[in-house]
This record gives C-alpha cells, structure tokens and sequence, in this order.
C-alpha cells in the first residue's frame, strides 16, 4: 500500500475511532496512539522520511495557533503562578529527571543527547485532556490551568531542546548564554507576533471572500512561525502571541460567515493533522523496529519504560508538593496570601497531576531530529512510548478519575455566558427603540414572508434591522470582555450566538424562494 492511500484510509480509521472516542469518553488522540504502534507492526510500509525544519512548522504552529486562540488572558493573569509553575519549573525538572534515568540506562550517552530526550517528551498536550474535561464540566480554573500550560511549556522544551541539539550537532555549548537567549528569544517572539497581528489584521481588513480569507490565515500561520524562526526567536512564543492578539482585534472586524466558516475549517486541519503525525511517527518506528536486535531491543525497553515512569512520577511529585506546601502557606500565613479559592485543594491537585499526557508536540520534536543523531532510533522509540502510555493509561482513566473525585463545575463560564446574553440583548434592544414597529407577532410573520419570497419589500427592512442590532451586541460583547467582565471562554459562546443571528440576517443565505402554497 501506498503512502497517500495508507494516509486515506488511516483518516477514515481516524474519523472512526474519533467518533467512538466520544462515546466512551476518552481523548481520541488515545486511540490514534493505539493506530500508530498497529502501523508500526504492519508488514511493507512504505519507507518516509520527513524534513526535520518542516515537521516543527507543518504539525506544531497550526495546533498551537488553534489553542492560543481560544485562550483567555485574564484567566491566565489570574492563575498565573500555577500555570508558570507547570509550565517551567516542571518541564525543567522532568527534563533534568529524563536525563539522568537515560543516562543510568544507556552510560555511553552524552548529557547533551540525553536532554534532548529529556525536552521531547517534557511537555504534555493539554488538547487530550481538555478533550475529556469539558465534557464532563470540572472547576473552570483547572481547564484554564492545564490550557495555560499547555501554551507555554512548549516554548520552555523547545529553547532547550534546541540547545542541546546544536550542542549535539557541533560540540559547542554555552550555559551563560542561556539566560540571555530565553529573554531574546521570547520577549522578541511575543512583541513580533503582537506586530505580525496587527499587520495582518491591516491586510486583511476588506477581504470578504472566504475561501481566500481562510487560506491567508494559514499561510499567516506558517509565515510567522518561518519568520520567527529565522530571526532565531521563539517560534511558539511568537505563534501564541500572534493568536491571542487576533483574538483580541479580529472579532470586531470580519463577519459571522468567516468566523464560522475559519472555526470549522480549522477543527478538521487539527484532527488531520494528528492522524499524521501518529502514521508518520508509526512507519518511523516500523524502520526502528526492523533495524533493533534482540538484546538492543531488551534495552529499548528498559529505557523506554524508566523514561515514561520518570515524566509521569515528576508531575505527580511536584502538583501534590506544590499543593500541600501552598495550603500550609495559607493556613500559617493566612492574611498575606490569595483568595482561598484560588488555592489548590488536593483533589483538583491529584487531576492535575494525572494530567499529563503527551501528543503531538512530542512527536513533532522527535520527527524534527536530524538523520544524522546520535540514538535517533532509541530517541524516537522512546518518545513514541511515552504518547502511547500516557495517552492511553492516563488518558483512559481520566474520566473516571474525575467521576471519583466529585469535581464538579464552578458555574463561572455559564454566569458570565448570562451577563453577556443579558447585556448584548440590551444593546440591541436599544438599538431598535424607535425602529421596528411595535407588533412582535406581525414582524415574525413579515420575516418568514421575506424568506419565503426573497424579493418582499419587507426583506431588507427586516435584514438591516436585525444586523443593527447584532452589531450593538457584538460591540456590547467585545466591550464586556475588554473590561473583564466576562472571560474568553464566555465570550465565544456568546460570540457563537451573535453569529447565529447574524447568518440569519444575511440575505446571501436565504432559502430559494418558493411558492407559499407548495
């Protein structure tokens, strides 16, 4: 079989076991895992080989660009010393604890090699558990946490990842000149991608085609993260500012058709996306497995095993310590310290601690490494093990965790969803006072008479009425998030509403007019 037709009929698979996902209540990237190693046992694959620059660019800044758009920056604010403190100090040490357990493991290879390994596999993908979470409505605050993290633990794996591979390749380090680089490299990525947004923004400003407006969006996409890169900036710090920056300006300035339109387009891209990256990762090891011999095998999986126990035991170590050593703070020192809300309780620790699956990032780094690597073949190995056992084990058990646990949903999404609903509906409200005759009945009746006869006086009377006041909402709307009212997750609920009315206003989405006795 062909690569394009493997890549065709594994999408199918995907799209199957995606819809099964939904019915058991796991995160279908689990089951994607599972695929993967299956592709790797099947006999007469097809050999692929992926340049190491694209794979970053091609996998990583598209799904990046997609969470960093829905993410909330007052949430984030808010919560901003768990999600640093995961997103930093943790990746930092299971990179540090991934190193040394390989090198116990294999002694003949390098520190630099072996925090390669280490960067890999330290940061989790927040999508897989998201992807259960909201479906079983936890406290708000542990969804933003694990979003938050999940946004910038890349940026922290990949600096050093990127470090260590030159170091690697060239035998050349410098620990001095880290510091410096991270405060170049990500303070230079985030006011780039504030300033590639508003250019953007200013391009596409008076573009209304809608195919040609969601084919720029991704060649903006790849363009950043290419431009980044070669001005030796933070790639991912770069993509996130960028997208939350479009989050901030964009809704103001493009249409409901666009808006719907670009959500669903980029829903498919990313779940492609991930079916790739498991098929290519799984012929990638199918070669691995073909070339490792029996007793190399046996160290493939002692290695693999204590490196997958050391990334999930580093979380754990850590969320539970932070946790208690937070609540005896606030118990002794309690008039200096935050909201006892905002204080981690050991239940909501024990899911975020069990939170920590990896996905598509890890492979991504790991497919990015050069041919020529020393331990390539036991890198990739391992990294692939790592998505399969923390995908699969955490990932199926989650639910179930949480279900023992008794988390249950704050409320906060759905109060701030009522503020947005109540206040857009005053907006509008206000808008027509003094426009619309005062018969509810009659207008309803007028309005489906429009629709059924498309070219009725009373059409585009009823149509400007209805965008004036969807405009009011959507200015009310984009006024109460920029006032922190309402966060960003309340905000595109309501902003999904807004769009709904808006379609139905739009005269180019009319039904075919037809006659009224048929």
């Amino acid at each position: 079989m062909g690569l394009f037709e493997l890549v065709i009929a594994l999408l199918m698979v995907g799209a199957i076991l995606t819809l099964w996902a939904d019915r058991v209540g796991v995160p279908y990237p689990a089951l994607l895992a599972l695929a993967g190693a299956g592709i790797a046992l099947l006999p007469g694959g097809p050999e692929v080989t992926l340049d190491p620059d694209l794979a970053l660019a091609l996998f990583v800044a598209p799904v990046l660009l997609d969470a960093a758009y829905d993410a909330s920056p007052r949430d984030l604010r808010k919560n901003l010393v768990a999600v640093s403190t995961l997103a930093i100090v943790v990746v930092v040490l299971t990179i540090a604890a991934v190193a040394y357990v390989v090198r116990l493991c294999v002694p003949e290879m390098s520190w630099a090699v072996a925090i390669t390994l280490g960067a890999i596999v330290a940061p989790p993908d927040a999508s897989a558990a998201t992807a259960v979470l909201r479906h079983l409505k936890p406290p708000h605050r542990l969804v933003v946490i694990l979003e938050g993290e999940s946004l910038f633990n890349d940026a922290t794996a990949l600096l050093i990842y990127r470090v260590a591979v030159v170091a690697v390749m060239t035998g050349v380090f410098s620990g001095w000149s880290l510091l410096p680089t991270l405060l170049l490299t990500c303070g230079g990525g985030a006011l780039a991608g504030i300033l590639l947004a508003h250019i953007y923004l200013a391009v596409t400003r008076q573009l209304r085609n809608i195919q040609v407006y969601i084919v720029l969006q991704f060649i903006g996409t790849f363009a950043v993260w290419i431009l980044a890169e070669k001005l030796n900036l933070s790639a991912i710090i770069t993509v996130v500012a960028y997208a939350m920056t479009l989050a901030r300006y964009a809704p103001a300035r493009i249409g409901a058709r666009q808006r719907v339109a670009s959500y669903s387009v980029w829903d498919v891209a990313v779940f492609v996306l991930n079916v790739l990256a498991f098929v290519l990762i799984g012929l990638q090891l199918r070669s691995i497995l073909s070339r490792a011999e029996g007793p190399q095998w046996n160290s493939y999986l002692f290695c693999a095993g204590a490196v997958c126990a050391a990334v999930v035991l580093v979380r754990i170590v850590w969320v539970v310590s932070f946790g208690a050593v937070t609540r005896w703070r606030r118990l002794r020192f309690s008039r200096a310290l935050a909201k006892p809300a905002m204080l981690p309780s050991a239940r909501s620790g024990m899911l975020v601690a069990w939170c920590g699956m990896r996905g598509i990032v890890t492979l991504a780094t790991a497919l990015a490494l050069p041919s020529a690597f020393p331990h390539r073949d036991l890198i990739m190995f391992c990294a692939f093990c790592v998505v399969l056992c923390t995908l699969v084990v955490q990932g199926m058990t989650l639910r179930p965790l949480l279900l023992w646990l008794g988390l249950e949903d704050d409320g906060t999404v759905e109060r701030e969803l009522n503020i947005a609903r109540a206040e857009t509906a005053r907006a509008a409200l206000q808008a027509l006072d003094g426009a619309a005759p005062a018969m509810p009945a009659e207008l309803l009746r007028r309005e489906y008479r429009a629709r059924l006869h498309q070219g009725a006086e009373n059409s585009s009377v009823l149509a400007d009425l209805q965008r004036r006041a969807v405009d009011a909402q959507r200015r009310t709307l984009i006024d109460l998030r920029a006032r922190s009212v309402i966060g960003d997750d309340a905000f595109h609920a309501a902003e999904e509403e807004i769009d709904l009315l808006e379609l139905t206003a739009d005269p180019r989405i009319r039904p075919t007019p037809k006659d009224p006795e048929t």
